[in-house]
């Protein structure tokens, strides 16, 4: 009898912290992939916003966060797979643009491909300019930019430029998961953002 109080009592306790857990936010109709559209898990983020901090893994496994590059304007390439035409395109485009850019502007490729498979990417790819990381153990980037396409784990490809005060001065959510970003706009995102920083 005992035992059984005490497995009801635990039962009890853990439904209630699952009850009393958040529900994740969803977003539906932003995305498509293959036509269809995607349901997006996390949060929303927005220009204007004050980017939240976050936490992945470079190749090491070692954590990187969002205060790392502080006081920097930085260019985050979200992308599904490193090992697919678009996001492999886009990963050597913005590796080939950082030397067309200011020393204090720092660009990240985040993509929830294990770290492994990303230092493979990188050494037979030649990208070595920019910062590539892994939000595959946490998942705590795609939660906070709303990026986690449902029921696949992945990341939604997506560019954010964010200000050296932290705020968020653009951002692409692209429409369809296979097609590439705009890439211009994007660039010169970060030049107006990094020549409001040297005035």
């Amino acid at each position: 009898m005992k035992k059984f109080m005490t497995l009801c009592m635990a039962t009890a306790f853990s439904c209630s912290v699952i009850a009393a857990e958040p529900a994740v936010s969803e977003t539906v109709g932003l995305v498509v992939a293959g036509g269809k559209p995607i349901t997006l898990l996390g949060k929303q983020v927005y220009v204007g916003d004050q980017a939240p901090n976050f936490k992945v893994v470079n190749d090491r496994f070692s954590p990187v966060t969002l205060n790392d590059f502080a006081n920097k304007t930085i260019l985050i390439s979200v992308v599904p797979s490193l090992d697919t035409g678009v996001c492999s395109l886009q990963t050597k485009r913005f590796n080939e643009e950082v030397a067309n850019l200011p020393e204090d502007v720092a660009i990240l490729t985040i993509s929830n491909d294990l770290p492994f498979a990303q230092k493979r990417f990188c050494s037979t790819e030649g990208v070595e300019s920019l910062k590539v990381l892994s939000d595959s153990v946490w998942r705590d980037f795609g939660a906070k930019y709303g990026l986690i396409i449902k029921d696949m784990g992945l990341l939604s490809r997506a560019i954010f430029v964010i200000d050296n005060t932290g705020k968020i001065a653009y951002k692409e959510l692209v429409a369809d998961i296979s097609t590439h970003p705009d890439y211009d706009t994007a660039l010169n995102a970060v030049k107006e953002a990094n020549s409001l920083l040297t005035k």
